[in-house]
């Protein structure tokens, strides 16, 4: 499979890579530094220069174009500010469904945040700012006609992946190594699971396909 990543420089986007990589596939990854491009191919990807803030919705088509599937795993990231929250955390995700679906790509992961519906309008501080962006992203994507899944994580860390999680529509709160979030995506793109689904996650005892499949 050809899956196309935004956000390709990520921590969570290099392990998805070498993983996807590993097992035959050809991961590309969307960067919008070139200098992180010789980082993305040593992690197995397809490094492509492109900044989402910025890009039309054909040029993102065309770098998704002959893809099988793609994947938004973007962020701002921390001291971004509020205002780079909407225009990564919920435009470039937008702008990605949008480009996958012009693309005739129907396959597309949503990386999301746990609880990103409970965020605080009254507020606008980075991280209230960070899941009301996320959960616009997220509405918007359950719109589509794309054959969606969305997953949203709870806080990371670096810790070995154990391959083992806990997912639900809805679960109780606690941290989940990234390689484990990596995994479940890898998971969901090659086996074509969960699809129109949204699902919380976090770090737990069930094996990851078991878990997935019993969603």
């Amino acid at each position: 499979m050809r899956i196309v990543i935004a956000g390709g420089h990520g921590q969570v986007a290099r392990l998805l890579n070498r993983r996807l990589a590993d097992a035959g596939h050809t991961p590309v990854g969307i960067i919008r530094n070139a200098a992180q491009a010789d980082e993305v191919a040593a992690s197995g990807a397809e490094p492509v220069v492109l900044d989402l803030e910025k890009a039309s919705r054909d040029a993102v088509a065309a770098v998704l174009s002959g893809a099988d599937a793609a994947v938004f795993a973007a962020g701002a990231g921390p001291g971004s500010g509020p205002a780079r929250k909407w225009t990564v955390d919920r435009d470039a995700a937008i702008l990605l469904a949008d480009a996958a679906a012009a693309a005739g790509v129907r396959r597309f992961v949503l990386l999301s945040a746990i609880g990103a519906d409970e965020f605080d309008p009254t507020l606008d501080d980075d991280f209230e700012v960070y899941l009301e962006a996320k959960s616009a992203a997220d509405a918007t994507v359950r719109r589509s006609e794309l054959d969606w899944t969305i997953l949203r994580p709870d806080g990371f860390t670096d810790k070995p992946g154990t391959g083992k999680v806990t997912v639900a529509e809805t679960v109780g709160r606690a941290s989940i190594p990234r390689a484990d979030v990596a995994a479940v995506i890898a998971a969901l793109v090659t086996g074509n699971l969960a699809v129109r689904r949204q699902f919380e996650v976090t770090g737990g005892d069930t094996p990851i396909d078991e878990a997935i499949a019993a969603l």
